[in-house]
């Protein structure tokens, strides 16, 4: 019996081991050149809202919840892209820019992959000034996370595909980005992303 236990204690240890490096993993990727927005995070895309479409939002019930993430330009698209505890959880810049703002807001825990949670969650907003206008990046946490990390400085420009942070176990990410700007988006609801290296738009 004893051995036995001890068996059982040596194999979760094991393979908690393995999660946890999994988990921290950080590959090196191929940034692509070019007039181009790239993945902030690996993942699943879940939500693409053009906030210009009240009647999309409305139906969501939405549009009162976005309001605070939006800029002062309300004509964007705003792609969510959920994280689950086997993704790479280290998030990059989207396009080259200079840091305006960087902002934690204190919120609830939903379940990451859903639009509830991309309004009323915990979350850090990253705001960059790029070429093609202010662009918001938002790391939002899940109901297992327990810390959001963010390593960009304010007043600091930073290229494409920079780390600029990390968000622990299941989350999500959520890019805002100016409409006008945008030439195509090259993605739809329920491709796989990843970080620094998919292009999500070009421009």
């Amino acid at each position: 019996m004893i051995l036995l236990v001890f068996s059982v204690c040596m194999t979760v240890a094991f393979l908690s081991v393995l999660f946890l490096l999994n988990f921290n993993r950080d590959p090196n990727r191929r940034i692509p050149e070019g007039k181009n927005i790239v993945s902030p995070a690996d993942g699943k895309v879940f939500s693409i809202l053009d906030t210009e479409d009240k009647k999309t939002i409305v139906k969501k019930r939405f549009f009162g919840k976005i309001r605070t993430l939006l800029q002062k330009n309300r004509e964007t698209y705003l792609i969510s892209i959920f994280m689950n505890p086997f993704n790479v959880h280290v998030q990059r810049t989207p396009l080259e820019g200079k840091v305006e703002r960087v902002r934690y807001a204190k919120g609830l825990f939903h379940n990451a992959g859903t639009l509830l949670a991309t309004g009323e969650n915990e979350k850090c907003e990253t705001v960059l000034s790029t070429k093609i206008g202010r662009v918001k990046v938002i790391q939002i946490a899940g109901f297992l996370t327990n810390r959001i990390s963010n390593y960009l400085k304010e007043g600091y420009c930073y290229p494409k595909g920079m780390r600029m942070g990390k968000i622990h176990f299941g989350s999500q990410v959520t890019l805002i980005i100016p409409k006008k700007k945008v030439k195509s988006l090259k993605i739809k609801v329920g491709d796989r992303v990843k970080a620094g290296e998919s292009i999500l738009a070009t421009y």
